[in-house]
């Protein structure tokens, strides 16, 4: 008995000199930001991957008394893989730690940012931020004409029929076109369920045009039960645990250079045979945010 009372005189006496998120009496939500095109990395540019986002989550979810804790979203999607495993991480933690999630639609949240954001309790945007797009992409280009004019024979050898299916320098396939649709079709599908079991009825429009691939401004994503409400992280959390509320944001680790993501190291950037590759990523990447006026 003597050595709790001992304990907790101490623990009195300290409380002035901490800080107010490690007080017992002081709302802590740690906040973790999820920003980039999903699955596209080059060294400067790390993407948004479950590898680069799984330790601040972890961190975020093991936060001692935590309240709840807030994603900072701003990503017009990408990988379709990239963006599940994010979103089943988040609600594995959010079940082993019974925490809420809120996530904050920055500029955007669409596409695999939306599924990512779905991984929350409560979706909170800005007026103006995009949410959506609720649907599935592939893109390519064609350079039979190209290759055709500037004197260039195209010879490609493969084991199996299929193997060189929509490589842009042949000739468009319809069938080889109509297997990518079934594939699209499919993940389209796993989308749309997704949605549907954490959203649920909350959904108010109908499907046609909700699965569609649309994307709208939050106003109105609000009319179609995509975002709950209007708000921002600060204001959201104060109402909801008081002015004195810690928001730490929680950061990766980050090591050689400064990077964030894992795995790239000096050897990745001092490799002229990747040069060209990352700056199609780069340019890719460009075009996805391009698809949201960003």
């Amino acid at each position: 008995m003597a050595e709790t009372g001992f304990l907790e005189k101490t623990a009195k006496l300290l409380r002035p000199v901490l800080p107010r998120r490690f007080r017992g009496d002081t709302p802590v939500v740690p906040v973790v930001r999820l920003s980039g095109v999903i699955g596209f990395s080059t060294p400067l540019r790390p993407g948004l991957t479950l590898a680069s986002v799984a330790k601040p989550l972890e961190r975020a979810f093991a936060w001692p008394r935590a309240r709840a804790v807030a994603l900072l979203i701003n990503s017009p999607g990408g990988s379709a893989v990239q963006s599940h495993l994010v979103f089943q991480r988040i609600r594995q933690l959010s079940r082993q730690k019974e925490r809420p999630v809120f996530a904050f639609v920055e500029d955007v949240a669409a596409s695999g940012g939306y599924m990512i954001a779905c991984a929350a309790d409560e979706i909170v945007a800005d007026a103006s931020s995009i949410v959506g797009s609720i649907g599935v992409i592939g893109a390519t280009f064609g350079f039979t004409k190209l290759i055709e004019k500037i004197g260039i024979e195209r010879r490609i050898y493969t084991a199996g029929t299929n193997k060189a299916m929509l490589d842009p320098f042949l000739p468009e396939n319809p069938e080889h076109v109509a297997r990518l649709k079934a594939i699209q079709e499919d993940i389209h599908a796993a989308f749309i369920d997704l949605v549907k079991s954490r959203r649920g009825a909350k959904l108010a429009a109908a499907e046609p045009e909700l699965f569609s691939g649309e994307y709208w401004a939050a106003r109105k994503g609000i009319d179609y039960g995509l975002v709950d409400r209007i708000g921002d992280l600060r204001s959201f959390l104060r109402e909801r645990y008081g002015d004195k509320v810690e928001t730490p944001l929680v950061s990766p680790g980050r090591g050689l250079f400064g990077r964030a993501t894992p795995g790239v190291g000096i050897e990745r950037l001092l490799d002229q045979s990747g040069f060209a590759d990352d700056l199609v990523s780069a340019l890719e990447a460009r075009a996805i945010w391009a698809r949201y006026g960003l």
